[in-house]
């Protein structure tokens, strides 16, 4: 059953794929033959790299493009060329690709439309509806009151026809300084809505633009251009967040003065938010500069390349996007949910390894010195197809140091002095005595083993034991290195106007000591993997031949899957049983 799409991590919330409000809009005006083809679109700034915010959107617009029979443009919103690097441009591009979208042949840049939105600039000058204005951006900005105010008319604004399109073409032939002059919308300086108060059309710009070379001196606002892409395009349905929704007048505005091919329709939904994350654009820009995070892609990052470095499948994305639903009004999901996702994926995908973090040598001491023998393990419990692979066991071998206690409470089950475990997939054993350093650490295990308890079977007599311990060959193991990364916030709702004050002090570790079983020598970057017992791990790009070094994805604990369960219980309870 489809829920009410508010998006938190609450079971109640969560949306089944199927039909929102904006899936409803694009079938009613189909029903209603509006549109013979739908058109969506996907209009990034390239400033930055592509957050999972972007995520929600890019899967909105490429999938009711898909569903609907229709297409859906990847296009660059490119008018500011001081924040505009190609290398965000190619970021773009790879990460769109990378969750599994396809623009086809429809890549498209605003910039590809400069030469007519300045036409239609110089028309809205013809037409007594724009004008230049000489004021600085202080005064610009006093003038243009508050919510409460109206604004106070420019003192340039009843400029003549012939004045103004001597000033804009001036601007454009670089004549005038940055910041000297713009050309305005006349619209009505007392609108209630404050983005129809004479809005800027274009501004003077002496920069180099990543397409256009140093061809432009002046350069159309986002409003502006925003869109007259769109009807250029021939977008039918222009779907963006709520943010945009009282820019939705102004849009509107230029499409009814403007001799647009086709007037698109805007639609706004809801932008994610998500707990212990940051999605401001500004504040990932920061972040980055202030080497905070080590580029774009650190795994800490919500940006997809630092998802997709940490090892989140596209997959994963995609589906929190659809449990998350589209909704109308702000709210915050819950980190946890999207970290369902990804368990739900790799936990069907992932091959299964051994991995020790943190080494704790064991000596089986009535095992045969010298000897080492292959042990089979599963690849993957959750697919039969996985297979199997063989793993080394030898005389030494590693254990975390978590689990062994010497003197331990009660219920820890795992190893200590004169108690048997089983070593996952190889034999029981028992601790029977410790070793210590000139410092008094404990730096090795003495044991014995059952040699009726292969594959860590029972034995005979029917006894068991109440925990089972991953583990490697000593003689076999691969030193690597292993990242563990956290929210890279210590706090659910981080502050974005403060936000060096609630970083996390421990967002990273790295393990440097880490042993890991012999087949992981052969790991791909890219491919997920679990560490049994530890979590869900990818090999990041810093590795070299011989120098592993792996990323944490995600812990296997999800308390979210019990949330899901709990809230299941109840509602199956609050009905009696029935369904």
């Amino acid at each position: 059953m489809t829920t009410s799409g508010n998006e938190t991590g609450g079971t109640s919330d969560v949306r089944e794929p199927g039909l929102d409000f904006i899936r409803d809009i694009v079938q009613a005006d189909i029903t209603a033959g509006r549109h013979a083809t739908i058109v969506t679109r996907f209009p990034p700034e390239p400033n930055g790299f592509l957050h999972i915010g972007h995520a929600k959107s890019i899967c909105l617009n490429f999938d009711i493009a898909n569903e609907f029979g229709g297409r859906c443009h990847l296009r660059f919103d490119d008018t500011n060329p001081t924040k505009e690097e190609q290398a965000f441009i190619d970021a773009i591009e790879k990460d769109v690709r990378w969750l599994g979208f396809d623009w086809g042949t429809h890549l498209y840049h605003a910039s590809d439309y400069f030469e007519r939105l300045y036409e239609w600039a110089e028309l809205l000058i013809k037409s007594g509806k724009a004008y230049v204005d000489d004021q600085n951006p202080d005064d610009m900005r006093a003038a243009r009151g508050t919510l409460t105010e109206p604004g106070k008319n420019s003192p340039f604004r009843d400029r003549t026809v012939d004045e103004n399109l001597d000033l804009f073409r001036r601007m454009r032939a670089g004549e005038y300084p940055n910041g000297t002059r713009v050309l305005r919308a006349k619209i009505d300086m007392a609108a209630g809505n404050i983005n129809l108060r004479d809005p800027v059309l274009y501004r003077i710009l002496h920069a180099t633009h990543p397409r256009t070379g140093d061809a432009w001196k002046i350069y159309p606002s986002y409003d502006y251009a925003h869109g007259q892409s769109d009807a250029i395009e021939g977008i039918t349905h222009s779907i963006c967040t709520l943010e945009f929704a009282d820019h939705r007048p102004l849009y509107d505005w230029f499409l009814e003065n403007l001799p647009v091919p086709s007037k698109p329709r805007q639609h706004e939904f809801a932008r994610l938010n998500l707990t212990y994350t940051i999605l401001s654009k500004r504040v990932l820009t920061e972040l980055v500069r202030g080497g905070h995070v080590n580029g774009w892609d650190d795994p800490r990052m919500p940006t997809l390349a630092g998802l997709r470095r940490r090892g989140v499948p596209a997959e994963s994305l995609r589906d929190f996007v659809k449990r998350i639903g589209v909704a109308k009004a702000y709210s915050t999901v819950d980190a946890a949910m999207l970290d369902f996702s990804i368990r739900e994926v790799l936990n069907k995908a992932a091959l299964r390894r051994m991995a020790v973090l943190r080494p704790l040598k064991v000596v089986i001491e009535n095992y045969p010195e010298g000897q080492t023998e292959e042990l089979e393990a599963v690849n993957n419990p959750e697919d039969a197809s996985a297979g199997s692979r063989m793993v080394p066991f030898s005389r030494e071998i590693f254990i975390e140091q978590e689990d062994f206690m010497e003197n331990p409470p009660k219920k820890f089950y795992r190893l200590s002095p004169g108690k048997e475990v089983r070593l996952r997939y190889a034999y029981f054993i028992t601790c029977k005595d410790v070793v210590r350093d000139a410092k008094g650490e404990i730096v090795e295990l003495r044991c014995t083993y059952d040699p009726l308890t292969r594959g860590g079977n029972n034995p005979p007599d029917g006894r068991k034991v109440q925990a089972t311990l991953h583990w490697v060959s000593a003689a076999d193991a691969i030193p690597a290195e292993v990242r563990l990364y956290e929210p890279l916030f210590s706090t659910p709702t981080p502050d974005a106007a403060n936000f060096a004050a609630d970083l996390a002090p421990n967002s990273l570790e790295v393990v440097k000591s880490a042993r890991l079983e012999p087949a992981l020598a052969h790991a791909l970057e890219g491919v997920p993997v679990q560490f049994e017992r530890l979590g869900y791990f990818c090999l990041d790009p810093d590795s070299t031949t011989g120098n592993p070094v792996f990323n944490r994805t995600v812990g296997l604990r999800d308390t979210y899957a019990k949330e899901v369960k709990a809230g299941a219980k109840d509602a199956k309870a609050a009905g009696g049983g029935k369904k």
